[in-house]
């Protein structure tokens, strides 16, 4: 099985974005500014082969995947497995990564990321399905929290669940810090003390985008611009953790390049002040 490799703590986080139409072509000519880029399987289940060829000679890829559904009991559905391991291969993706989540239900598919109910059946579960994912692409694996409005009863606390979690499954933690944000405020708890129940060795990889606020709720709908308490919380967590990747996930309302060059810059001194301080 593919695990992984030791963290290099005094190594300076990558900073890269997900890869999106409208700025496909400016990330194409390779921008000093982008590190890394993050690749959406379903994106590309239809085809793309020789841009994710590009895409991967260029930079360090992950593949993020949204509907393997590794919360659902059961068998992991086997065209979607295929198709997101060869979008990993095209793209030679350093990393995989998918959600502490499912999307699922027998033949239903719902749509959208839902919370699994954190209890021994479904850390079982995902523990199995995460195996079988890492078995079967041969990458490292990195799972994501997501954000819920939902709050199931708790058989497990959510720290210890992911902690177990990643030492059974040999996965590392994809750290939505928005997500984090935004879960601490709807319901009201401290994100800082919520991370230092986590592994700190577990933490690969960080997401990052602007958050929403709305008729007194918070939102992630991936299109504002970084926010300085998130920056403040990212850096919190690369100072804790040894974070080998910052991807800024923004799937619409892109701003001209030099704002967007400027956030990637601002998301860099960042990482090199956590880690050189």
């Amino acid at each position: 099985m593919v695990v992984l490799d030791e963290p290099a703590l005094l190594e300076v986080p990558l900073v890269g974005l997900g890869y999106r139409p409208p700025i496909a072509d400016w990330l194409l000519q390779k921008p000093e500014v982008v590190d890394c880029v993050e690749v959406t399987a379903e994106h590309f289940f239809a085809g793309g082969d020789s841009e994710l060829a590009a895409i991967g000679a260029m930079y360090p890829v992950s593949v993020h995947g949204l509907g393997l559904s590794l919360g659902t009991p059961g068998g992991l559905d086997t065209e979607t497995l295929r198709q997101f391991k060869r979008v990993a291969d095209r793209a030679d993706a350093r990393w995989i990564s998918e959600h502490l989540a499912f999307t699922k239900t027998g033949d239903v598919d719902l749509g959208h990321l839902n919370p699994i109910p954190l209890n021994q059946r479904s850390l079982q579960t995902m523990i199995e399905h995460s195996r079988q994912l890492i078995d079967y692409c041969q990458r490292p694996l990195l799972l994501e929290n997501i954000t819920s409005q939902l709050r199931l009863p708790e058989e497990i606390a959510e720290a210890d669940f992911i902690n177990l979690l990643c030492d059974k499954s040999g996965a590392g933690l994809l750290l939505d810090v928005t997500n984090l944000f935004i879960n601490s405020r709807n319901p009201r708890f401290d994100p800082v003390q919520w991370l230092e129940q986590i592994e700190p060795a577990v933490i690969r990889q960080i997401h990052l985008v602007g958050y929403s606020y709305s008729d007194g709720v918070w939102h992630d709908r991936h299109n504002s611009m970084i926010q300085e308490e998130l920056f403040d919380l990212a850096e919190t967590v690369i100072r804790y953790a040894p974070v080998e990747a910052v991807i800024i996930e923004r799937d619409g309302c892109f701003p001209e390049l030099p704002a967007l060059e400027q956030e990637l810059q601002q998301l860099e001194a960042v990482c090199e002040t956590a880690r050189c301080s």
